[in-house]
């Protein structure tokens, strides 16, 4: 089996979604249709807890990682991601995600920030 295979698998073992770019894009389409009004409002209803789960879910961080980081069970993560998505309308972490970004609740990071995070990463697995 690829590499490519084995990650995909990890990724959605991890509870993560896999998105082809066709589905990508026309999410994104319809996201942009929205008004940012309607994100920011929407993410107003968040809690405290949940608030901290959608950021670090924008920076990319999987159900698992997300328990590590909060010191919760998968289980709550999942709960907690369950509310998010549920209080925004959104059917997936991705769109969570993008209203967030909408909203001005996360800002893109410099590659160079990301690179130095990854790094340091992979550097704590070793």
């Amino acid at each position: 089996m690829s590499g490519l295979r084995v990650k995909g698998i990890r990724l959605i073992a991890d509870g993560n979604a896999l998105l082809g770019p066709t589905v990508t894009g026309r999410l994104l389409d319809r996201f942009v249709e929205c008004e940012p009004s309607k994100h920011a409002a929407a993410i107003g209803t968040l809690t405290g807890r949940e608030n901290d789960v959608l950021r670090l879910l924008a920076g990319g961080l999987s159900n698992k990682e997300l328990a590590e980081r909060l010191a919760l069970s998968e289980a709550t993560i999942k709960s907690h991601v369950s509310n998010v998505l549920r209080k925004l309308g959104v059917r997936a972490g991705v769109q969570a995600v993008i209203s967030a970004y909408d909203a001005g609740l996360v800002q893109p990071q410099p590659m160079r920030h990301r690179a130095a995070h990854l790094a340091e990463e992979a550097n704590s697995k070793e």
